[in-house]
């Protein structure tokens, strides 16, 4: 059994402690570093009075592009198999011919 790690991420000026496996670390210091950067972002560009609403905000752009992006990995999963069938059909065509 792995050894859990403590760790302490900084996101919006607040410390989180956190006990995980060490094979996470990476990710979660990636993302608290995106969402503090895209935090710091939105209280730069817009009149922002409290850090609940800029959390929020950063919630609804990560979450929204993994949406989008399951979006996109659907519409090219159905491209891509309009085309095997295509191509399916093109080789039953050929074999039958000859």
């Amino acid at each position: 059994m792995e050894e859990k790690l403590k760790i302490k991420l900084s996101i919006a000026d607040r410390v989180y402690p956190l006990t995980i496996d060490p094979k996470q670390e990476e990710g979660l210091r990636k993302a608290a570093k995106n969402i503090d950067n895209l935090a710091k972002k939105f209280e730069q560009n817009y009149a922002v009075r409290d850090k609940q609403d800029v959390l929020a905000m950063c919630a609804l752009q990560f979450a929204s592009k993994i949406e989008q992006s399951g979006i996109n990995e659907s519409e090219n999963f159905k491209l891509t198999k309009e085309r095997l069938k295509a191509l399916d059909n093109l080789i039953k065509q050929k074999l039958v011919s000859e």
